[in-house]
């Protein structure tokens, strides 16, 4: 919808110029506009009454004694309460450098003397109407950032809590089957099996669910991280599944990077994991890592394997939470592995993104800062 004066609370403008017969044209056409004016004859003054009362757009003459309207613009900018207020000059000048000097300085807009009435008024509807949808944005980000703070708040208390009652659950089925085995039959001794199973499954989601939750809860430090220690970390971890699978591992040596070292073995970690996971059975499976160089300080992370793959309409869910590609009997898992991962390179302001053919194999792409 278009931003129309008439259909908001009075805004407020700044007229700052030297001449007065000019300060009353404006003043005049804009209070007919239904704006509320206020006017400044000179730089100082409008740096005062700015700060005092901040005005939703300034209009702002070039030539004045004193400061002229280049030194005033660059002031407001620099000062963090005022530097968001639109500036639009409004000037006898017109030449092209003179235009491009107040663009320089801050100026959101430029009116060459003399000016067309429509022209001004469009040019300050056009101003306040995007500061209108700043504003709007601003707010919903601020929403948007404290819905997802209380989301992941209540994921990490919610799956906390969850952990006493399941161990509970869990212990007392494998009490039940160790002191009692000749009072059950092979019926009971199956239900108790499933117990165990579910408990194990629950397990694994409030592990996945807290260390989704933990990341970016608090601001941490990045350090230097030898992403050769990150991979020797994460080799230990997942040592049962590569001998069990005899995955075969290519990996050239790593750079140290940028990051927080326990995200970067869980990423590194999740994503190897996933290559065993979703091997095929009839092939060893083959896991390659390579490493290059990219713009603005960043590398480039590849882990490429020869499994199953994923089929084309798959791949936009796959980054996304509890999005479950296979049945769990088939390939175990929470559905949280890669939303994860995500959520970690977003956090090391990077990029990660996937490409895959099925029964081909899978590569995941991800790019982190460089330590300079």
């Amino acid at each position: 919808m278009k931003y129309s004066p008439t259909h908001q609370p009075k805004k407020e403008i700044l007229v700052v110029d030297d001449t007065p017969d000019n300060l009353r044209l404006l003043s005049a056409m804009l209070t007919q506009q239904n704006y509320e004016v206020r006017k400044a004859l000179n730089g100082a003054r409008a740096i005062a009454s700015t700060k005092a009362d901040a005005p939703d757009l300034i209009l702002l003459d070039i030539k004045m004694p004193g400061m002229n309207g280049y030194e005033v613009c660059e002031a407001l900018k620099q000062d963090a309460e005022t530097k968001e207020i639109p500036v639009i000059f409004i000037s006898a000048l017109d030449d092209v450098l003179d235009k491009v000097r107040a663009f320089a300085v801050g100026g959101a807009d430029y009116i060459s003397k003399p000016f067309q009435e429509a022209e001004v008024l469009a040019r300050i509807e056009n101003q306040l109407y995007m500061r209108e949808l700043q504003f709007r944005l601003k707010a919903q980000n601020e929403e948007l950032a404290r819905s997802n703070q209380e989301l992941e708040e209540f994921a990490h208390v919610v799956s906390h809590d969850l952990q006493q009652p399941l161990q509970s659950i869990t212990g007392y089925a494998k009490i039940i089957a160790l002191q009692y085995p000749d009072l059950l039959d092979t019926a009971a001794n199956e239900y108790l099996e499933r117990i165990s199973d579910a408990g194990n499954r629950m397990k694994r989601l409030i592990s996945d669910l807290l260390n989704y939750a933990r990341i970016g809860q608090e601001e941490e430090t990045f350090t230097l991280v030898d992403c050769n220690n990150v991979l020797t970390q994460t080799l230990s971890n997942l040592d049962i599944a590569l001998k069990e699978s005899q995955a075969v591992l290519d990996c050239p040596k790593l750079p140290t990077i940028l990051g927080n070292e326990t995200q970067l073995v869980q990423l590194f970690q999740n994503l190897i994991s996933n290559a065993i996971k979703f091997s095929r059975s009839e092939i060893t499976p083959e896991i390659k890592i390579a490493i290059s160089p990219v713009e603005k300080n960043f590398w480039l992370f590849e882990i490429h394997d020869n499994g199953i793959g994923i089929p084309p309409d798959s791949l936009p869910k796959v980054f996304k939470s509890f999005r479950r590609l296979h049945a769990d009997d088939k390939y175990p898992g929470t559905g949280i592995g890669l939303a994860t991962c995500k959520k970690i390179v977003d956090y090391h302001r990077g990029e990660i993104w996937v490409e895959s053919q099925p029964n081909v194999g899978t590569s995941f792409y991800f790019k982190l800062s460089a330590k300079t």
